[in-house]
């Protein structure tokens, strides 16, 4: 008896109010974050208010693109199957030059060259005709 393997796709994030212009950004090849005018702090996507000064009234702008790897693990283990053909991969953390952190993947080097510290540039892999997810890559 034969078995047909069915490729699974990964997980989608589903936009919503809150999280739409990262994500519209995303397929337009920009990286967008939030920025508050009161006090020049820029904020991860999502933020509902300054973790600053708390004002409410937050700005999406686009960032620079550039991070510092700040940190990352390798996952061995499958815990969905539309990851079963990219094991091992990477979850880093990476800290943009406006200062935000995101959670994301390192790409377009093996896993064994990654350095906490090393220079990174954004680049975007589509999940979906809508959504596009931001990774990071080496900095050319």
């Amino acid at each position: 008896m034969t078995q047909s393997v069915q490729a699974v796709a990964k997980p989608a994030p589903l936009p919503d109010d809150l999280s739409r212009p990262f994500f519209e950004g995303a397929v337009r090849g920009e990286l967008m974050i939030q920025h508050c005018a009161r006090c020049n702090t820029y904020l991860a996507p999502g933020s509902r208010f300054c973790t600053e000064c708390w004002n409410e009234a937050l700005a999406w702008v686009q960032a620079s693109g550039r991070a510092t790897l700040f940190t990352y693990g390798i996952m061995h283990q499958q815990y969905h199957p539309g990851f079963a053909g990219q094991l091992p991969y990477n979850i880093a953390v990476v800290q943009l030059d406006e200062g935000p952190r995101l959670n994301t993947n390192i790409v377009g080097m093996p896993n064994d060259q990654l350095r906490v510290g090393m220079q990174l540039e954004v680049t975007f892999e589509p999940v979906s005709d809508s959504v596009w997810l931001p990774k990071f890559r080496p900095r050319r």
